[in-house]
């Protein structure tokens, strides 16, 4: 199986360096090519990879995805100049504070109509898939592709939303937890506090304290460029582990590292490093996703029937973001193509399978929601890899026929 699978990896690697251009003019994406090829090399087609299902390795799942969601976080963080940041404060405040607040509970509402997930697995697939996922989000924020015709503004408010979100999920999905029963709800707050406080102390002080150490390294002449380039990565693995042994927020904790090391670390080694950790990230999530099509639960998934999977399916892409983006419009100083595209492209991936993991990991694995939850997961890797290219195409053609300038 390791000898496949890794030639398979490395072959799809190889395709995807060489064809990287041309992938985002076409309604193609990595991930949803990884996870095609997964199903092909998996059990239900050709059987030359045999993992168990999601639903039989959550723990093996929930640490590679913390591990590539470690290092997404952490090139959304360093993405942007500080300038860019701190002007996008308020409406990504507004995106995770509302708009997340609201994606959970209409995720919530779609699944409970579906009449074999309950009320229970509602809550906990609302919290699991309300997180906007940067790995799959990159698709339309980054490249020279969606950068040359999506404004600035609209793709800074996504990735730096995807990043923030990814972490301060966290609460809700220990409020689901918490209705689930293995938690009480004075337990499940003074949980979230320390763990997200925690997180944003702890994360905050490292990357404060990495920068000033680089810059002061560098100026003594002390580090050579090849550690210097892969210093973020290290921090963030370094973060995420002590995060880990003090049981706060991971993600969270590396992605306000980031944001700290942005604010004291070297200006030309944050661009740099910036531009090595999203090319890592390209690459990380190609063998994450093969696997995830090699073990999706198709026996779990034709359990739940697949006109309940539809209607699920149907109604988390289309009700669970778009609305909530329209009626947001105004408090975000959007224009109505802005909604539409930020509404629409809120990929649901990585950290939605970190949490759905998460969660089977505290409550013993439910096959339902995690059924649910990767299926969900699955279409949105192939409706959000397919509407990509188009995507950016009909925005820029909307921008064409209104060319007043973004605000």
């Amino acid at each position: 199986m390791s000898d496949v699978f890794l030639a398979a990896v490395g072959a799809l690697a190889v395709a995807v360096a060489v064809l990287s251009a041309r992938l985002q003019r076409v309604p193609l994406s990595a991930p949803l090519l990884a996870l095609v090829t997964g199903v092909v090399l998996g059990p239900a087609v050709t059987g030359a990879i045999s993992p168990p299902t999601v639903v039989e390795a959550t723990e093996e799942v929930h640490e590679a995805s913390r591990l590539l969601l470690a290092v997404s976080v952490m090139a959304v963080a360093l993405r942007y100049p500080l300038r860019d940041v701190r002007a996008r404060a308020r409406p990504v405040a507004l995106l995770v504070l509302v708009a997340m607040v609201g994606m959970a509970a209409t995720t919530t509402v779609v699944a409970a109509a579906v009449p074999v997930i309950g009320l229970t697995a509602a809550f906990l697939l609302g919290a699991a898939l309300c997180p906007t996922d940067p790995v799959l989000a990159s698709g339309v924020a980054t490249g020279g592709f969606a950068e040359g015709r999506v404004p600035a503004r609209t793709r800074q408010l996504l990735s730096l939303e995807s990043g923030a979100n990814d972490g301060l999920a966290l609460p809700l999905v220990l409020a689901a937890v918490a209705v689930a029963g293995s938690l009480s709800g004075p337990s499940a707050a003074g949980e979230a506090l320390w763990q997200v406080l925690g997180g944003v102390v702890l994360g905050g002080l490292s990357g404060a304290a990495g920068g000033r150490l680089l810059r002061g390294a560098e100026r003594r002449r002390e580090v050579e460029s090849g550690p210097a380039l892969v210093y973020t990565l290290l921090l963030a693995l370094l973060v995420l582990g002590v995060s880990g042994l003090l049981r706060m927020d991971g993600i969270l904790a590396v992605f306000a590292a980031g944001l700290a090391f942005n604010a004291t670390g070297p200006a030309a080694e944050r661009a740099e490093e910036a531009r090595i950790d999203e090319t890592v990230n390209t690459f990380l999530v190609l063998p994450l996703f093969v696997l995830l099509g090699a073990m999706l639960p198709w026996d779990e998934w034709a359990e739940l029937g697949w006109g309940n999977g539809l209607a699920l399916v149907g109604g988390v892409l289309l009700l669970r973001r778009l609305p909530i983006l329209l009626l947001l419009a105004r408090p975000l100083d959007l224009r109505t193509r802005d909604a539409v595209f930020l509404g629409w492209f809120g990929p649901m991936g990585v950290s939605a399978l970190f949490y759905l993991c998460a969660e089977a990991q505290r409550l013993g694995a439910d096959p339902r929601v995690l059924a649910a939850g990767t299926l969900v997961v699955a279409a949105s890797t192939v409706v959000h890899g397919i509407t990509t290219a188009p995507g950016v195409l009909l925005y820029r053609r909307a921008a064409l026929r209104s060319p007043d300038p973004s605000p």
